[in-house]
């Protein structure tokens, strides 16, 4: 049994192998970090619809808040089960990027931000991490897609917007987005800069000799998915 497993009726995971790529994902993005995440207040960027902010709220955080530019996804959410943590999920529509100036204004605090599969979706990661430490968390768990170059560099490409899964679009009417995939050696020299320790997780110390749905964690060639976690070095700012 998976946490995931919920969501084998439920479009689009009813079909391939979306369930078992949820779970071991989970097994390496959540799981992992259920002591920090106990009694936190979460902030989950780039939320879908909802699933990451959901199981984050399972593994104990007392409040999630997930942002996310494409409203309509909620719906799905609404879906999921009433479990006893649901109610501690809170899905807001909006820009990524507007939303954590906003907090910075009001003065918001969390403990724990969750950076899963949004690095590889925009342009200005500096930024990102900035408004980020701004928040005063004690770790930023990141999940994304790193240029496999030994050089600290970011790759520019453009995805097409009409893809839900895809970067949302940067202007009005915009039909492809340009994003950037940093290197690991790029993650590394922004973090620092803005006071964090990035620890690299062993992904294959986690999920073991069984790599099935996560083959993009393990490929070779110029870019592999990888995770890593960030902590102010001189504790939360």
């Amino acid at each position: 049994m998976g946490f995931f497993d919920f969501l084998a009726d439920i479009p689009p995971y009813d079909t391939g192998k979306s369930l078992t790529r949820l779970n071991k994902r989970y097994a390496l993005i959540v799981a992992p970090f259920a002591e920090a995440l106990e009694g936190a207040r979460v902030l989950d960027l780039a939320a879908h619809d909802g699933r990451w902010s959901y199981a984050l709220a399972g593994a104990g955080a007392r409040q999630v808040i997930g942002v996310e530019a494409r409203g309509g996804l909620f719906a799905r959410f609404a879906r999921y089960p009433e479990t006893a943590f649901k109610s501690r999920v809170e899905l807001r529509e909006g820009d990524v990027f507007e939303a954590l100036e906003q907090f910075g204004r009001d003065g918001e605090t969390f403990d724990v931000v969750a950076v899963y599969g949004i690095l590889y979706h925009i342009m200005d990661h500096f930024r990102l991490f900035r408004l980020i430490r701004a928040l005063r968390p004690g770790m930023v768990i990141v999940d994304s897609e790193f240029m496999t170059a030994r050089n600290p560099m970011i790759q520019l490409t453009l995805e097409r917007t009409e893809f839900d899964i895809n970067a949302a679009p940067q202007v009005d009417g915009q039909e492809k987005a340009i994003i950037g995939i940093p290197s690991r050696r790029a993650m590394e020299k922004i973090t620092e800069v803005l006071g964090f320790r990035c620890d690299w997780v062993d992904v294959d110390a986690i999920i073991g000799g069984d790599r099935s749905a996560l083959s993009d964690y393990f490929r070779d060639g110029a870019k592999r998915r990888g995770t890593c976690v960030l902590f102010p070095e001189d504790g939360p700012a």
